[in-house]
């Protein structure tokens, strides 16, 4: 395991622990962008490939953590998925080690630094073209990359992604329920949304952890149990929460993206229902969804039927909420190597 330890924000100690358990070889670095920006990446290969070269010729797989999170959330998915092919995760722009620049207040412009970014990351990385993986905020930010680059992207994998529903009218002028909408059909959002949506119109989303100091990881913890149990059988202590305060305590930037894109938690300025044809009819994709996810499955059965089902497939996974590939690694991984070995 090779780890370049200069530079960065994010406690590195508690970085390091959640790489430890990594059986492949694992790169870590910064990879500087034409416009300095530096971004946090990990390469993982099969050390078990005797010739680097057998793995040469398969399409490297990119995953894109969601808001407020990191590649450390990965851990449980890239030493299984890396078996067969290179794996790359990297932190956005704005979030986990990566660089914080400004980011502008307007929705499309904010979106496109983003999607910027990406694209410069992967010139700077010397990838022709990816499977393309995004979860929640990644996931939006992954479609609209696959818009603009589709020569890039061999096969989009959407995992509970966030911004593509309209936000529903509450009632229409008969003063009866909006039909159509997605609010009926997801589960109610948990606590930590609530929380978060409440001071999201007034104050940078994150605001909260960093005013609470030292206290913010345990404020990390009451908000956000779950991840937490969702770990808690590789690292026994607070591992897990320590490297997501850690990834949110510092200067707001992803996240001033982030609020400039989105309404409330729940909703995108700008929907990627509304622009999802724009995506070649031949791009295969495929939509994961957490069965008891806040976020709802109905949005993939739209986009399904906005592609007339061309190349498109919306799976729901059992028991797992919003974060699946934590929930139900194994299914999760199982999945999503079905997915890449039938690219090549």
């Amino acid at each position: 395991m090779h780890v370049d330890s200069k530079h960065g924000t994010v406690n590195f100690l508690k970085f390091k622990l959640l790489l430890e358990g990594i059986q492949n070889d694992l790169w870590a670095r910064f990879v500087t962008l034409p416009n300095q920006d530096r971004i946090w990446t990990l390469t993982l290969t099969n050390k078990a490939v005797r010739k680097p070269a057998e793995q040469a010729h398969k399409t490297p797989l990119v995953m894109v953590h969601g808001f407020g999170g990191g590649v450390g959330l990965w851990i449980r998915n890239m030493d299984t998925l890396s078996r067969s092919r290179p794996v790359y995760a990297f932190d956005l722009l704005g979030f986990g080690r990566s660089s914080r620049p400004p980011f502008p207040s307007d929705a499309a412009k904010a979106e496109e630094q983003f999607v910027d970014s990406i694209e410069q990351w992967r010139q700077s990385v010397g990838l022709e073209n990816m499977i393309l993986l995004g979860h929640s905020l990644g996931g939006y930010l992954a479609t609209s990359y696959a818009i603009q680059y589709p020569s890039r992207v061999s096969h989009l994998i959407l995992v509970d992604p966030w911004g593509f529903p309209e936000r529903p009218e509450t009632q229409t002028q008969e003063g009866q329920t909006g039909q159509g909408t997605e609010v009926g059909k997801r589960p109610p959002l948990p606590r930590w949304v609530k929380a978060i949506a409440a001071v999201v119109s007034l104050f940078n989303p994150l605001a909260v952890i960093r005013a609470a100091g030292p206290w913010g990881p345990g404020l990390v913890n009451r908000f956000r149990p779950d991840f937490k149990r969702k770990f808690e059988d590789l690292f026994e202590d607070d591992t897990m929460t320590q490297y997501i305060y850690h990834c949110n305590a510092q200067t707001p930037s992803g996240e001033v993206g982030f609020r400039a894109m989105s309404e409330s938690l729940g909703w995108a300025k700008r929907p990627m229902l509304q622009r999802v044809h724009q995506l070649p009819p031949s791009m295969p994709l495929t939509m994961l969804y957490g069965a008891q996810s806040w976020v709802g499955s109905s949005s993939g059965d739209k986009v399904a039927q906005i592609r007339d089902q061309a190349h498109t497939k919306v799976l729901l996974i059992d028991d797992a909420s919003h974060h699946v590939y934590a929930d139900q690694p194994e299914e999760f991984n199982r999945v999503v190597e079905n997915v890449c070995n039938s690219v090549n």
